[in-house]
Order: structure tokens, then sequence, then C-alpha cells
């Protein structure tokens, strides 16, 4: 069964409602001496991944970043350029990319259930992110791969609070407004 088609101006909308988000939520920063701030970016990926699925995700994170390429402040922190791409977080960045296609691709397999979006939002939003972050970050800041992963353990715990909120934000968003997701999560839901 193919996915009912919709016009591609609301597509482009809603691409553009998550990139937008994943910029709102950017400004909420808290900086470590890491230099891989806290924020609430990946909250945003992780939503839409869940809401617009793998297709439609990656292309509200590459908005994202090919914003902050042309030097808009758009990263946590009000960061923007190319210089953004060569730091610590240029691995986190690249991960939001694959990690919401992941997200959409496990919380909208069959049946859209709020185990599948929960389990999309930490095996993509997280493990796929932190696959992607972790090795650039300890190449960028010259300290072995295992020091990066262990200092990496603080941002868990906020992690898992977005994998849940996300969670329960688009099973909520899915009972209210179905239309909002993929064909084929619109026609089908199970709890």
């Amino acid at each position: 069964m193919s996915e009912p088609t919709r016009p591609l101006g609301a597509d482009l909308a809603r691409v553009a409602v998550f990139a937008a988000l994943i910029v709102v939520l950017g400004t909420v920063t808290i900086p470590l001496p890491s230099g891989v701030p806290v924020t609430a970016q990946t909250l945003g990926v992780m939503l839409a991944g869940l809401v617009l699925g793998a297709r439609r995700a990656p292309l509200s994170v590459l908005v994202v970043l090919a914003l902050a390429a042309v030097g808009l402040p758009v990263l946590a922190g009000g960061r923007g350029g190319l210089g953004a791409f060569m730091g610590p977080t240029a691995g986190y960045m690249a991960g939001w990319i694959v990690g919401s296609v992941v997200v959409g691709v496990i919380a909208h397999h069959r049946t859209f259930t709020w185990w599948r979006a929960a389990l999309g939002a930490f095996a993509g939003g997280i493990v796929v992110v932190y696959l992607f972050g972790i090795p650039v970050q300890a190449f960028v800041t010259g300290v072995p791969l295992g020091p990066t992963a262990l200092s990496s353990v603080v941002f868990l715990p906020g992690d898992l609070l977005k994998a849940a909120a996300a969670t329960t934000l688009a099973v909520a968003l899915r009972r209210a407004y179905p239309r909002a997701f993929p064909g084929r999560a619109r026609e089908s839901y199970a709890i």
C-alpha cells in the first residue's frame, strides 16, 4: 500500500515548522567545560523523526544545518558559520540527520505505537547521535575515545528526559491531529 500523496506545499510547511522548532529549542543552552553544550535541539530532532517520519525529518535537520552553514545563528548558543562544522559538536550535528531517519523508521514501522515512538527516540535521538558525535568530539579535542565517551555520560539523563518528552508529545499530537503524520501513521494507531 503506497502512502497517499500530500501537496508539496504542505510537506514543505511541515519541514519548515520542524526546522524552526529545532532552532528555537537551540536557544535553551547550558554551556559545559567539554565544549559540547546541553541543549534542547535534540528534542526537536526526535520530534521531527516521530512526526514527519524517515523521509521528511532529515530535510528539516538539513534546513537547520544549511542555515548554519551560511552563517545564521541557528545552532545552540547562537552559533553559525562553517566553523561550527569543524568544532567538537560537528559529529553530533551529522548524527542529527541519520538519527532523525532512524527515529522515523522505528516509530513508523507498521503501526505507530507509544513504545515504538519511545524506542525510536532512544535509538535514533540518543544512540545514533552519540555514535556520530563522540568520535568526532574525541578527534577534534584530542581526547581519547574512552574518556570522551565517559564524559558524555553526563548528557544521558537529560537526553532520556528529552526522549520521554518527545514520545509523550508525539503520542498526544497523533491522537489530537493525526493529519500531521505520514500516511500509514494517520491510518493506523495502536496503544
